[in-house]
């Protein structure tokens, strides 16, 4: 089977104009929407690690 660079490169042009790409507003709401979720994690995960901190601590009684 030939590899013929020229041909790939049509089929990967032609394939590229067949993705629907998302507009600016979409790309924004997207962007904003993981920065939001990153901030809740790392909220959620902080809280959770120090609940746990807290009860260890209290259980065997350092400090």
């Amino acid at each position: 089977m030939a590899f013929s660079p020229l041909k790939f490169l049509q089929e990967v042009n032609s394939e590229t104009s067949k993705v629907i790409w998302p507009t600016r507003r979409e790309t924004l709401i997207t962007t904003v929407m993981v920065f939001v979720l990153v901030i809740v994690a790392a909220l959620f995960f902080f809280v959770t690690d120090q609940v746990i901190r807290m009860l260890i601590t209290f259980v065997l009684g350092i400090r």
